[in-house]
């Protein structure tokens, strides 16, 4: 496929990817494909159905679709960096692609980690907080204040310190190339390389923005919701009483992945609007950290991504 020259592709539908190593997912509708650079320059192609959890009707409802849309995306981003990983090693056949126990296990330990840095330690971070007199109680304002800050610096720093990682950095060199595509296709511009050096690798419905909306939203859910549940049922003994909150959290991390993704939908569909450009920002600069510029053999691989996207049947 040579994919140096333009790229004119049918009107622009919805799409949208992920970074993998040494590559790019790109998503259209009910079809993925993964577009990986070898080692000896050639670029190679997978095309895929979309695997969905979102079947029953009720499943797509709005403050509903979100919890299923997160773990259908973190299934489909799991194979996809399985396979750019063998792609990206020449095709070693050893390691094979994951197998439904592997994949279960992964997203276990991919959420439990997610969950443990992100929920658990802010809370007991909040709890030493208390402890030295800083902060009131779990049911005061203070505690929660604390707990917001202390997730915000957590994500911050996690994601500054794997920014140095240099196989990282590639990964997040893929990220503006796949957001670069996007605006162009977005655009219904030709896709080149050279087309793409004029947009962004910025983009409002980043996955990156989708954490930082499930951060503020938990934050606020959190500082109005657990001191009200507290008032049915509160264990008498402190590490009981923190422990319950923290499973309580954990289980409330669902209606907030639904209503973080219903904002971060509405910013997507409005991004030129004056309010939803204010609500994307933060999201917007975080992604200067996630995202770092690609060069053109980079974008090629994105293009190839979204060009077997959109046109599975020509690849």
């Amino acid at each position: 496929m040579n994919l140096r020259g333009l790229l004119l592709l049918a009107a622009p539908q919805s799409v949208g990817g992920q970074a993998v190593i040494e590559g790019v997912m790109m998503r259209a509708k009910n079809t993925l494909a993964i577009a990986v650079r070898k080692s000896d320059g050639e670029i190679v192609t997978e095309v895929r159905p979309w695997f969905t959890m979102i079947r029953h009707p009720l499943l797509k409802k709005p403050f509903v679709r979100g919890f299923p849309v997160l773990m259908e995306t973190m299934v489909n981003g799991i194979k996809a960096l399985n396979y750019s990983a063998m792609q990206a090693a020449d095709g070693d056949e050893e390691a094979g692609e994951l197998t439904n126990w592997h994949l279960a296990l992964t997203m276990v330990l991919a959420l439990g980690a997610a969950l443990g840095l992100f929920v658990v330690l802010p809370h007991f971070l909040s709890v030493g907080m208390e402890m030295l007199g800083w902060a009131g109680d779990v049911e005061s304002l203070s505690f929660h204040a604390w707990d917001g800050v202390i997730k915000m610096l957590v994500f911050v720093g996690y994601i500054l310190a794997i920014s140095y990682i240099p196989d990282i950095r590639r990964v997040f060199e893929y990220h503006g190339a796949e957001h670069k595509v996007i605006w162009t296709w977005e655009d219904g511009k030709d896709l080149s390389p050279a087309a793409t050096r004029f947009y962004s690798r910025l983009h409002p419905r980043c996955g990156t923005a989708f954490l930082l909306f499930v951060l503020a939203v938990s934050i606020l859910l959190y500082a109005v919701l657990v001191p009200y549940l507290l008032t049915f049922y509160s264990p008498e003994h402190f590490a009981a009483k923190h422990l319950y909150i923290v499973a309580m959290k954990l289980v409330l991390m669902v209606p907030v992945s639904c209503v973080a993704y219903e904002m971060i939908k509405f910013a997507g569909k409005y991004s030129r609007n004056f309010l939803c450009r204010i609500l994307c920002w933060p999201g917007l600069m975080m992604q200067l950290l996630t995202t770092k510029e690609p060069d053109d053999s980079q974008v090629e691989v994105a293009i190839a991504a979204l060009q077997c996207a959109v046109n599975p049947e020509e690849c």
